[in-house]
């Protein structure tokens, strides 16, 4: 077996704020030498942190450290602790068999023990996925009438976890390699924060 063929634990927790109305799914973090932070989205390339800055602060650069090229890791989960948001990958264990964080050659091994994650979150109803295989592994994990296929970005069905109801939007990756600009992933995730009841920032005009 190879470097690239180990199979790997996801190197940080699921981060559950108690309060957590909602839960933001990705897949899985990248490789070490991609990381910036030791916390969810940590390549500087990713734009995820970049979009909440646009949409809760108005400022894409909100959550990068001052004069580096890298998130501000404690920053962030004050913010989500604040805000109750809750962040978690789908993949549990996985191997790459390119060696890279991408999803086209990402071999799931073991997938999140996802009632484990919501009994930690009572008061969460809102899922949404970062992108389209953590969409389609989380519906795997649903109870849903919808396929994978058939869930377009940017909208929102009804599903079911056990006993527990559940809203699952569909949201566009924040990867660079996704093909959408900053300011209109952020108007997608914007939308989403909305409809979720949270305050977020003006929009430039």
């Amino acid at each position: 077996m190879t470097d690239t063929q180990e199979i790997e634990l996801r190197p940080f927790p699921p981060f559950l704020p108690p309060k957590a109305t909602v839960l933001m799914m990705g897949t899985f973090p990248p490789a070490p030498e991609k990381r910036t932070m030791e916390f969810h989205y940590p390549n500087f390339q990713n734009d995820m942190w970049r979009v909440y800055g646009l949409v809760f602060f108005g400022d894409a650069a909100h959550f990068q450290r001052v004069g580096e090229k890298a998130f501000d890791a404690e920053r962030i989960k004050a913010f989500l602790t604040e805000r109750g948001i809750g962040s978690c990958p789908t993949v549990r264990r996985a191997i790459r068999t390119h060696g890279n964080a991408s999803d086209a050659f990402l071999e799931v091994v073991e997938k999140v023990d996802l009632p484990a994650v919501l009994a930690e979150i009572p008061g969460c109803r809102r899922i949404c996925t970062t992108g389209g295989k953590a969409t389609e592994i989380l519906l795997s994990l649903l109870e849903a009438e919808v396929k994978a296929k058939d869930f377009k970005t940017g909208e929102t069905i009804s599903a079911r976890c056990g006993d527990r109801e559940l809203l699952v939007t569909r949201l566009p990756s924040t990867s660079r390699a996704y093909p959408m600009k900053l300011e209109k992933k952020a108007e997608v995730y914007r939308k989403f924060f909305v409809e979720a009841g949270f305050t977020v920032a003006e929009q430039n005009r």
